[in-house]
Parts: C-alpha cells; sequence; structure tokens
C-alpha cells in the first residue's frame, strides 16, 4: 500500500492540537509498529497483571491432540479467569500457518494482530525470530520462570541449538518413545542394528512416518544419531553437502530398510497419526511418538490393549522443549505475559502432568513440599517408561537449521530407493 504525503502533516496537526502536555495519547488508529514495540515487559510484574484483567487472550497453536485442547480450555482458561479475569481462548492452528498469518500481517503493517500466544519450537521459532514475527525479551520477567524453571538448563537457553533469548518460555518437554504391544511382539530392539533385524523378522510390518512429519523426522535423526553419534551436528555447518556426507552411513542403512518396511519404503504414511492407526488395526506392529507417555494415554482411553508397552534405544532418543511465544504485534502483550506466567507455575504445570502426561518443564528441585506432593501423587499410568529413565537417555535435538536439510536429503536418497 502506497504512503500518502501528507500523512506526517496530519499527524503534526494532530501533536499541535494536544499540545506538549505529556499526558496526550496518541490515538490508535496512527499508533506506529514502534510504539507498539514500546510495551515493557521489564517493569513490574503486578502493573501486567493490572493491565491484563478483563482481557481477552488467544493463544494458537496446533489443534490435533484432543486432550491438550481439552486441557487448555477446560482447565486452564477456567483457572485465568478466576484469578485475573482472564478469558482465555485456545485456537487450533498448523504452525506453518499461523507464521504465514503473521507474516501476512507484518507485510500489510498491521500494527495490531490477531495473535496473542504462540506453540512454537525448532525451525519455526528460528524463522519466526529472525523475521521479527515475535516479541521480547519477556521470559526472565516472568516470576514462575525465575521461581521454578532452572534457568541453567541448556534446553532453556537454547531451542533446536539457537539461543532463546527470552522470545519463549518453556512450554512441555517431549520425548521419542517407541512403541509395541507384547502380545503381539516380544522384541524391543535397542539399536540401529536391531532395528533393521526386527524389520526383517516382521517384513511388511514396519514404518514410520514420511518427513517432515515431526515425529518421522525425529525418529530418522535418532537412527542418526545411533549410527554416526550427535556431537558433531551440535557446531555443523548448515550445508546440504557437507550435512550429507555426515550422514550418507545412516542414509546407506536406511536405504537398507526399505525392502523390508511395510510398503517396501515405495511410500510412507504421511503422519504419525496414520501410523498409531496402522498400529491399532493391527497392520503394523510398532509406532512412535513424542509423548513419552503415550501409551498410558492410549490405554486410558481404550486406543491401545493393556499389553502394549514403550521402550527406547540403549544410546537414547531425541527429546526437545516446546515453547510458549508472543507475537511481535500482539494486541494483548500483558495479558499473554500473564497467561504464561501461570502455565509455568507448579499448580497448573501439575495438572499438565496428571491430565496429559507431559513432561514437566519447571525443576522438582525448586518446588515446595506442598508443590513436590502435586507431581509424586500423580499416577503416570501403564505401560510407560519412569521419568528418571527417560531423562537418562534423552538425546539433544540439532541445530533447527539441519533440520529441513536432512529431511529434503531423506527426500532425495532414502524413499524409494
Amino acid at each position: 500500500m502506497k504512503r500518502i504525503v501528507w500523512w506526517p502533516a496530519l499527524v503534526l496537526t494532530m501533536l499541535l492540537l494536544v499540545g506538549c502536555s505529556q499526558q496526550a495519547e496518541v490515538p490508535a488508529a496512527i499508533k506506529t509498529v514502534e510504539q507498539e514495540k514500546m510495551f515493557d515487559a521489564s517493569r513490574d510484574f503486578d502493573q501486567i497483571i493490572d493491565e491484563a484483567r478483563g482481557t481477552k487472550v488467544d493463544f494458537y497453536g496446533w489443534g490435533g491432540d484432543e486432550n491438550r485442547n481439552k486441557w487448555l480450555n477446560g482447565t486452564v482458561a477456567p483457572i485465568l479467569k478466576e484469578k485475573y479475569d482472564i478469558d482465555f481462548e485456545y485456537i487450533g492452528m498448523n504452525i506453518e500457518d499461523i507464521l504465514a498469518k503473521l507474516s501476512g500481517e507484518k507485510q500489510a503493517g498491521a500494527e495490531t494482530g490477531t495473535i496473542d500466544m504462540i506453540w512454537i519450537n525448532g525451525e519455526n521459532f528460528f524463522s519466526a525470530k529472525e523475521n521479527d514475527l515475535l516479541f521480547g525479551p519477556f521470559a526472565e520477567n516472568l516470576p514462575s520462570y525465575q521461581q521454578y524453571v532452572d534457568i541453567q538448563d541448556s534446553e532453556v537457553l537454547y531451542d533446536f541449538g539457537f539461543p532463546i533469548e527470552g522470545y519463549e518460555a518453556p512450554y512441555g518437554k517431549a520425548q521419542l518413545v517407541l512403541i509395541h504391544d507384547g502380545r503381539v511382539t516380544d522384541e524391543t530392539p535397542k539399536n540401529a542394528a536391531e532395528f533393521l533385524a526386527y524389520c526383517k523378522k516382521y517384513e511388511g510390518q514396519v514404518t514410520y512416518p514420511a518427513l517432515p512429519d515431526f515425529t518421522g523426522s525425529a525418529f530418522v535423526r535418532t537412527l542418526i544419531y545411533d549410527l554416526v553419534g550427535h556431537e558433531q551436528f551440535m557446531t555443523m555447518e548448515p550445508d546440504k553437502e557437507v550435512v550429507k556426507a555426515a550422514i550418507e552411513p545412516a542414509l546407506e542403512y536406511l536405504r537398507s530398510l526399505n525392502p523390508y518396511l511395510w510398503n517396501q519404503g515405495t511410500t510412507f504414511p504421511a503422519t504419525s497419526g496414520e501410523v498409531n492407526n496402522m498400529f491399532t488395526d493391527g497392520q503394523i506392529v510398532m509406532t512412535m511418538s513424542y509423548n513419552p507417555y503415550a501409551v498410558a494415554v492410549g490405554i486410558g482411553d481404550g486406543t491401545f490393549t493393556d499389553t502394549t508397552r514403550s521402550f527406547l534405544f540403549d544410546n537414547g532418543t531425541v527429546g526437545n522443549t516446546s515453547y510458549m511465544a508472543i507475537a511481535m504485534n500482539a494486541p494483548n502483550k500483558a495479558g499473554a505475559m500473564v497467561a504464561i506466567n501461570e502455565i509455568l507455575s507448579a499448580e497448573v504445570q501439575a495438572t499438565q502432568f496428571a491430565e496429559l502426561k507431559t513432561l514437566p518443564v519447571i525443576s522438582y528441585d525448586n518446588l515446595t513440599d506442598e508443590e513436590k506432593a502435586l507431581f509424586d501423587q500423580v499416577d503416570i499410568g501403564e505401560g510407560v517408561l519412569p521419568q528418571d529413565e527417560l531423562l537418562s537417555k534423552r538425546l539433544p535435538e540439532m541445530p533447527a537449521n539441519l533440520v529441513p536439510i536432512i529431511e529434503e536429503i531423506w527426500l532425495e536418497e532414502v524413499v524409494g530407493k
């Protein structure tokens, strides 16, 4: 849209009309992006709470997890309403569409957008931060962040290898687990070599989600780590040829799997949901999840049999943290900060652990005895691994700018090969 040449004159006229009064406010209709950026996240948090009272907060994120949707709108929302008179709504949308919406608003010069909070991590956070779509820093000013979070934890400082710098706050921990039904298969392969033998034994009955599905991509990275280690990737330049050379042994391994996979590896299920459906229908003998307690949830709701179990490779599986961010042009930054702070509280993190079986992002050592009891009394359910075993076999994520390169190479060098 072209700028109108008399716009500065209009602003000057209006400023003259209000005089030099320090109390004068610029009308909302002519607020600039720079003025919107002046929201002070570092002021006293009680002032931010006062500003947030009686407002509405819209939280955008992936909507495919009905249990999470229920927790957000049925547990978190009432807490925020009761404590702060905040109307909180979770709006399900794919992250690609969320970022496209933010980018479109920025390009259109929308000074006040429609998104307050965002569920985000990894390459999406890297892209959003690089393109100035996120507000911050804000996390360090949250009382719950300071009280409960281990601020020296690498997953609090870095998201997929990239500095967070206060532009997002932790939300929940995830870790890849492998899943089988003990009544169908006794084996639980402990490494890549055993997994190949497993696929040969159950030829045509094993598969994984096609990349870039989040879970499928994590599974491939776990296999890469098992075959060539993970340390080299932490400082690797995002050059396709460099990455390809580093993972070549894993590419050869993945190609060797294909003849024994479902559909001979010529195609792969598009999503982890499809793989789960194939598993529950008996088409395949194994599935996987980025929720380490997915088996307990599945047994609880009848999706999985009571003999379903989760397992890990001996060298571990990829784990990461998801985060909450605030849009640069969020209409309610104060409300978003209050909502994020409350989600980081011991009370709400405990409800997330109890209702969703999501690994908490707050440090157990930072809790009072009463707060520890909230977590200690949670029944994690059947068929799952204890938290200490999960965390002891938790492998770090690759830097975000390597992930899409590996996904592209996989498509070119593995599918149908």
